[in-house]
């Protein structure tokens, strides 16, 4: 089983709802909304920095023989042959078109023979349901992939079983993706990028990489151009389900040669392996069931371990902007240090612009509080085109809004209301129900200090 977990990392500001609001929002709440129609992305434009292959090699094989526990697998595993696809459940209305140009993205620059059917026998299953009916079999989970099983009520009744066992798999041809039906259009979409990529190809996540979705940052939310080279390469003729370690290993330099021409440069020094410690501390700071105390020795954990093995890549960034989230509500002023000391590491490398971006919302907030129109504005306006090209619309929801704060402050009304008319088309599909829309509204309404009751 492989699932994306419930990390509030990228939920930008504080993510509130109102009090009076229970529940999750209906499908048929966010469909039926007095607010502007919702906005969808179109064709993904994806920046295609160059990879060296040799790093590719090194990640491939990381990502592929490992699990997240640490536990080794055997051989690789992978469909073999044209890969059918069904979804049943309840899904919601936008899940058909997401996951319609996910399947385009996915023949197209990953090579995978994979089609739509109707057919019980689907090798891939995706079945939406309730998000409560996930948590029920898995607290913790978003949405996750099972292999050897159809539907939720099958993996729950073999979820302990070998059949359900990644390790023990020579091949797949048969997995079950489980999604909620009842959250953002963008949570779902989410979901089928994630689920669906670890259904075809590697089953690890790994903190070191800064432009993939298989990492458990949760940053990036639809595949990159990385993820594709890595689920090409999956698929490539010259590998098959069942082939060790080694022997992938002797044929991976030449795949990458040919499907990655620009990468034939020379690696990047090794990275540091991110140990248990390190990953247990940052789940325990951002994921559900701790208490305050117990969360933040987490992150003072994860950032001591980062300082102690001198990392200065994302890693030691994603440290200190756990930290940051921690202190926010109690000590701000703490709480911006970390964040300004994260954007000070993710500044060093030009493949965490879009971690940067979720910086920039958090830094813009306090300028924006503190009176500061101009100075949020030169940290808000270079991270909408980022969040946009990322396809990332709660991301560009949250920008936006904040940027017709920092107009409004500056006196620009005229400009702030156009940008904040804009903004709500992107909130519906980022955020979901008309409630939970007009709450980051009035999140974000609340930090101008022209507007704060006296």
């Amino acid at each position: 089983m492989k699932r994306r977990l419930v990390l509030p990392l990228i939920m930008v500001l504080n993510a509130c709802v109102p009090i009076s609001q229970g529940g999750i929002p209906s499908r048929a709440v966010i469909a039926d909304s007095s607010l502007p129609p919702m906005k969808t992305f179109g064709r993904a434009d994806i920046r295609r920095p160059a990879v060296a292959n040799a790093d590719l090699v090194r990640d491939f094989i990381d990502l592929s023989f490992e699990m997240e526990s640490g536990r080794q697998l055997p051989v690789l595993t992978r469909f073999e042959g044209p890969i059918t696809l069904r979804v049943n459940g309840a899904p919601p209305p936008t899940l058909e078109g997401d996951l319609s140009a996910l399947l385009i993205r996915l023949r197209n620059e990953a090579g995978i023979a994979i089609t739509t059917t109707t057919s019980p026998g689907a090798n891939i299953t995706i079945q939406s349901v309730p998000r409560a009916a996930i948590r029920r079999v898995l607290p913790q989970a978003a949405c996750f992939v099972a292999p050897n099983v159809s539907s939720l009520s099958e993996f729950r009744s073999a979820r302990r079983s070998p059949r359900t066992n990644w390790a023990l798999l020579q091949t797949r041809k048969r997995l079950a993706i489980i999604v909620p039906s009842d959250v953002s259009p963008q949570e779902v979409r989410d979901c089928l990028h994630e689920e669906l990529a670890q259904a075809l190809g590697p089953l690890n996540d790994l903190y070191r990489l800064p432009n993939s979705v298989f990492n458990d940052d949760n940053v990036h939310t639809v595949l990159t151009n990385f993820d594709m080279l890595i689920l090409r390469a999956t698929y490539a003729p010259e590998l098959k389900s069942g082939m060790s370690r080694d022997a992938v290993v002797r044929r991976l330099p030449a795949i990458f040669a040919r499907i990655n021409p620009r990468g034939q440069t020379g690696p990047r020094p090794r990275p540091d392996r991110t140990p248990q410690e390190w990953s247990s501390a940052i789940q325990t700071a951002l994921g559900p069931g701790a208490n305050r105390s117990t969360r933040r020795r987490a992150t003072e954990t994860a950032v001591r371990i980062a300082t102690a093995r001198g990392w200065t890549d994302n890693r030691r960034a994603f440290a200190h902007y756990a930290k940051a989230r921690l202190l926010q509500a109690g000590d701000p002023a703490a709480a911006k240090r970390e964040y300004t000391i994260a954007d000070r590491f993710y500044a060093q490398s030009s493949s965490t612009r879009l971690h940067r971006a979720y910086v920039a919302t958090q830094l813009a907030a306090y300028e924006i509080a503190d009176g500061n129109a101009d100075q949020a504005l030169r940290l808000i306006e270079p991270n909408i085109d980022i969040a946009r090209t990322s396809q990332n619309a709660a991301l560009l929801a949250t920008l936006q809004l904040l940027r017709a704060e920092a107009l409004s402050l500056a006196g620009r009304d005229d400009e702030a209301r156009t940008v904040r008319l804009d903004s709500l088309g992107w909130a519906r599909y980022g955020f979901g129900a008309d409630w939970a829309v007009r709450a980051k509204i009035r999140e974000i309404s609340a930090l101008n200090p022209l507007k704060t009751p006296v």
